[in-house]
């Protein structure tokens, strides 16, 4: 569900031009402000499917986030409005995505793996949803070629079906420890995470990780596309890009597994300050050498190491300070920030290319939010929360 969930949100990136050209006159702005919703509804509806997850069921939740999906993907390809496109690709798609990606996917995984697995598991599961990183953008590269873009979104729609075949099996029950006091009401749970200034830390944190790949997702074939220095066609760049998301995606298997696993050796928050640090040093040097597709796929590589390994490392330490109990709803709250960071991702880098022709003012925020959250991190603390009667805590 990951690697669907994941590769069929990757392969907008290249349909943003061809989309954009025919129904926006070829203003790229408008098509990113619908991504940039679809980044936002994704945090915001995040809370609510963990909640959903948390006190009806996994699997309702999953359900309902499957159908936001196939709705949504439906309603792009066959819109024509940019208020159609808000609608679909940004609200029913970011609904679709918060109900079966990361927020209530690893919430089961978390409750499943006994404790002192669980952050290796995350990292599985994590790095397996990446693949559908590396597939997707792939395919859809191959289909632009030979069909428009309309056709495209459709055939890509029908690769969530096999979603619907996983969700009966993805069922866990949570067992209290003996003597846990009986659950308090959500608001109280909510009211003592932000009170824990760790969790709050996490949440500042994780804002900077969705503006980097939000950003980078949506707009890297287009700066491929527009700055690449190469005598390939416009749409041959456009195809480098999207192979690069899709090595970038390969790449963060292998980076997700390696953070994880270094998050067993070292303090999980110094690692992921020496990620957010790492993603920050890769984009100087990127936009400071000249852009060759050599440079682009070299970049892909590297990033792609630092992509997703902030996943496992953030879930981790979330149960580690409040338990299994309400893994959906406060790992929730974490990846609202996260996406909140992703809308601003996207609709600035839509909006400063349309209005200067350049995306490095983007690139620029993006180092600095680097160093910030880097920083961020090395104060929070790896240990359980006081509980100040949080019973859902594990």
């Amino acid at each position: 569900m990951l690697a669907l969930a994941f590769g069929v949100r990757a392969m907008f990136g290249g349909v943003v031009e061809p989309l954009s050209n025919e129904l926006f006159g070829g203003r790229i702005d408008i098509f990113s402000f619908s991504i940039a919703i679809q980044n936002l509804v994704w945090g915001l509806a995040q809370p609510g499917f963990g909640i959903i997850a948390d006190k009806f069921g996994d699997r309702r939740a999953l359900w309902l986030g499957f159908m936001c999906y196939v709705l949504g993907m439906l309603v792009c390809a066959l819109s024509s409005t940019p208020l159609a496109q808000h609608l679909g690709a940004g609200v029913l798609v970011g609904m679709g995505i918060s109900g079966t990606a990361f927020g209530t996917i690893l919430a089961v995984v978390g409750r499943a793996a006994p404790e002192e697995k669980r952050s290796y598991y995350l990292g599985i599961t994590s790095a397996i949803g990446s693949s559908g990183q590396v597939v997707l953008p792939l395919l859809t590269s191959w289909l632009i070629e030979w069909f428009d873009w309309r056709i495209t979104l459709v055939i890509v729609t029908f690769t969530l079906v096999p979603m619907a075949l996983c969700i009966p099996f993805l069922r866990v029950k949570v067992n209290l420890p003996i003597g846990s006091a009986e659950p308090v009401s959500m608001t109280h749970t909510i009211r003592n995470a932000f009170g824990h200034t760790s969790y709050t830390l996490l949440n500042i944190g994780f804002f900077v990780c969705g503006f980097h790949l939000a950003f980078i997702t949506a707009h890297l074939p287009n700066y491929v596309q527009n700055f690449c220095i190469s005598s390939a066609s416009p749409a041959e760049l456009r195809a480098l890009g999207l192979q690069a998301l899709a090595l970038a995606g390969f790449a963060n298997i292998f980076g997700t597994l390696l953070a994880s696993r270094l998050g067993t050796w070292f303090p999980k928050p110094y690692v992921l300050a020496a990620i957010y640090a790492l993603r920050a040093f890769v984009i100087i040097i990127f936009i400071s050498l000249p852009l060759t597709p050599t440079s682009v796929m070299i970049f892909a590589l590297v990033m792609g190491g630092l992509w997703l390994s902030t996943v496992p490392l953030t879930s981790a330490l979330v149960l580690t300070m409040f338990g299994p109990r309400a893994m959906g709803t406060l790992f929730g709250f974490v990846f609202l920030s996260h996406q909140l960071g992703g809308f601003a991702g996207v609709w600035l880098g839509g909006v400063f290319f349309d209005r200067y022709a350049s995306y490095d003012q983007v690139w620029y925020l993006a180092i600095l939010l680097g160093v910030f959250s880097a920083v961020a991190h090395l104060l929070v603390l790896e240990r359980p929360a006081p509980s100040r009667g949080l019973a859902y805590g594990g």
